[in-house]
C-alpha cells in the first residue's frame, strides 16, 4: 500500500511539485529541497526530505531549545499552538508550505526508499530522541510517517508528551484499517491547520 500510493502521489503531484520548488527557487537563495538526518524504526538514521521553508542561514539551536523548553514543560500555546511564534528564519513561502503541509510532499520519496511509511509516527531528530521519556522507546518499533495519529488528533494543539502518547497508541493498535482511517482524517486536519 505504501508503495503504491507514494507512487501515484509522486506521479499525479509532480506539476505541483515542480511549481513549489520553482517558487523556493525563486524568493529565496538556496535549494528547494531541504535534507536532515531523521531517526526511525529501530532507531536507525536515515535523510529525510521536505522542501526547503527557512532562510539557509538559520540557526538550529532555536528548534532545539524550543523543544527541550517544550518536553520540560516550560511552554505555554500561543494562540492554542505549540510552535514557535513569529520565527524570523522561516520564508514567505515557507510560511505558506508549513501552514497547508505541502513542505512535507517530498517525503513521498522516502516511502518509496523504505525509510518511511505513509502512516506512523512522526521522525523525529536524535537530540529530540536524547529528551524523550524510557516509556517513549516503542515508538521506534515502526516506520514512521508522512501522517499520524499525533498529526490528525491535534499536531500543535498538543504536548510533545501527549503526541509521544499517540504514538504509542498508535503502535499498540496499528492495523491497514486504522492507516486508511488516519489518511481519510489527513487531508481535513490539514484544511483545519491551513484556515487558521
Amino acid at each position: 500500500m505504501d508503495l503504491t500510493f507514494a507512487f501515484t502521489g509522486v506521479v499525479l503531484a509532480a506539476p505541483l511539485l515542480l511549481v513549489i520548488y520553482a517558487w523556493i527557487r525563486l524568493t529565496s537563495p538556496g535549494p528547494g529541497l531541504f535534507r536532515q538526518v531523521r531517526v526511525g524504526a529501530g532507531r536507525r538514521e536515515f535523510v529525510m526530505y521536505k522542501f526547503r521553508t527557512m532562510r539557509t542561514d538559520a540557526d538550529p539551536k532555536v528548534h532545539a531549545d524550543y523543544v527541550r523548553r517544550l518536553m520540560a514543560g516550560e511552554v505555554k500555546p500561543v494562540d492554542g499552538l505549540y510552535k514557535l511564534d513569529n520565527d524570523a528564519r522561516i520564508t514567505r513561502a515557507g510560511r505558506f508550505l508549513r501552514r497547508t503541509s505541502l513542505d512535507e510532499l517530498p517525503q513521498l520519496l522516502n516511502v518509496l526508499r523504505g525509510d518511511m511509511s505513509l502512516v506512523g509516527p512522526r521522525p523525529v531528530l536524535s537530540f529530540e530522541v536524547e529528551l524523550f521519556p524510557d516509556w517513549a522507546a516503542r515508538r521506534f518499533e515502526v516506520q514512521p510517517g508522512l501522517t499520524g495519529l499525533w498529526q490528525v488528533s491535534g499536531r500543535n494543539q498538543l504536548t510533545m508528551v501527549q503526541g509521544l502518547r499517540l504514538d504509542l497508541e498508535y503502535v499498540a493498535h496499528q492495523s491497514i484499517w486504522l492507516d486508511l482511517l488516519i489518511m481519510i482524517k489527513t487531508l481535513p486536519a490539514v484544511l483545519g491547520r491551513s484556515a487558521r
